[in-house]
C-alpha cells in the first residue's frame, strides 16, 4: 500500500486497544514510515524496487532502531496532543522501542501478500506471503478500513471511561 493512510487503521486500533503495552506516537509513526520508499521511488522515478529493503524485516528492524532513538529523544512533545485528545499514556524507551517494532514488522506483514516485490525475508529472493489473486488486497484494504472504525469505537469508549474516571475524582 504505497504512502496510503490505510495502515493506520491497524495502527489505531492496536495502539487504542494495548495502550499500557504501547505508544501511540510512536506506533503511528511506525505504521507508515517505510512507505517513504515506494513515496522516494515513484516521486523521483528511481531504478529501484518500489518495495524494496525497507519492507523486509532486516531493513525494518534498522528504521524501527532508528525511530526509536529519534522518538525516545522527541516523545515528550507528543504529550499534550495525547492529552488534549484525553488519552493518558506513559512512555519508556522500552515501550518506544516494541511500538516501533511491532508497527513496522505488521505493515511488512500487511504488505507482503500483495506486493510480488517484496522481500520480508531479504536476502532471501522469496515471499512465502505473497498471493497472486486481486483477493488478499481488497480483503486487506477492507481489515484495514475495518479497522479504523474499530478504531473509533475503541476511542469513544476511552472516552467514556475517562470521563467516569473524571467525575469520581470531582466528587
Amino acid at each position: 500500500m504505497p504512502f496510503t493512510p490505510f495502515h493506520l487503521g491497524p495502527g489505531f486500533l492496536i495502539s487504542l486497544t494495548f495502550l499500557s503495552f504501547i505508544d501511540i506516537p510512536t506506533f503511528l509513526i511506525a505504521s507508515v514510515i517505510i512507505d517513504l520508499e515506494p513515496f522516494l521511488v515513484l516521486v523521483f522515478h528511481l531504478n529501484y524496487p518500489l518495495h524494496g529493503f525497507l519492507h523486509s524485516f532486516l531493513g525494518g528492524f534498522i528504521v524501527a532502531a532508528l525511530l526509536t532513538m529519534v522518538m525516545s529523544k522527541i516523545r515528550r512533545y507528543f504529550t499534550p496532543l495525547i492529552t488534549f485528545f484525553k488519552i493518558e499514556q506513559n512512555f519508556s524507551f522500552k515501550k518506544i522501542l516494541f511500538s516501533s517494532i511491532c508497527a513496522i514488522f505488521l505493515h511488512i506483514l500487511l504488505d507482503s501478500p500483495i506486493y510480488l516485490d517484496i522481500r520480508p525475508f531479504f536476502p532471501f529472493e522469496f515471499n512465502p506471503f505473497y498471493r497472486s489473486t486481486v483477493m488478499p488486497g481488497l480483503i486487506l484494504y477492507l481489515i484495514c478500513a475495518w479497522c479504523f472504525i474499530g478504531a473509533i469505537l475503541v476511542y469513544i469508549i476511552r472516552l467514556f471511561q475517562y470521563k467516569i474516571k473524571i467525575r469520581k475524582l470531582s466528587t
